[in-house]
């Protein structure tokens, strides 16, 4: 039997415009299918890719049944439209080019459900030179002149480990 949610398509308890409804309101109630579940799955897939996790979150805030969601995400699993494996390796190749280091990319992709061996495999198996990619960070933010103080040369250093390179990475990209 399908299940009664609240209207799926706005946040809880929003009607179309985005205003709160009366809690005692039937508007914006229906009956939720299979169907409804894995349309609005698809429709955010076609945006972007997505982890199982951070899919399985997103519609559970649109207050679909779990069941409902389980069932649609084993579905678009099943048939390639859902795959971690794709989201993970374009989740790395989005960040690192736009010159985040492996240690965020890293703890990202944990985040939205990536297992941390797959991730570490990705990351350090991939086609991706660390060291040159922050050297480049470096010099996109602070030009190719490398600053004789070492206190200037620090900083830069500081920047390249909070975009998620590793101490030696950065260290050596800040040529301290």
């Amino acid at each position: 039997m399908p299940a009664r949610v609240s209207n799926f398509w706005h946040g809880p308890g929003e009607d179309e415009e985005g205003t709160a409804q009366n809690a005692n309101d039937d508007a914006g109630h229906g009956v939720v299918s299979l169907d409804d579940v894995r349309r609005v799955a698809m429709g955010l897939l076609a945006r972007r890719e997505h982890s199982t996790l951070e899919l399985r979150r997103k519609l559970g805030r649109r207050r679909f049944p779990d069941t409902l969601i389980e069932e649609a995400l084993a579905g678009l699993a099943t048939d390639n439209l859902l795959s971690d494996e794709r989201f993970a390796e374009e989740y790395v190749r989005s960040y690192a080019g736009r010159g985040q280091g492996p240690l965020k990319i890293r703890h990202g992709l944990v985040a939205r459900g990536i297992e941390p061996q797959r991730a570490d495999r990705l990351l350090y198996n991939a086609d991706h030179d660390w060291q040159a990619l922050a050297e480049e960070a470096r010099r996109r933010r602070f030009g190719s002149v490398i600053p004789a103080e070492y206190k200037e040369r620090a900083r830069q250093a500081r920047f390249l480990q909070q975009r998620g390179f590793d101490h030696e990475q950065a260290r050596s990209a800040a040529h301290l």
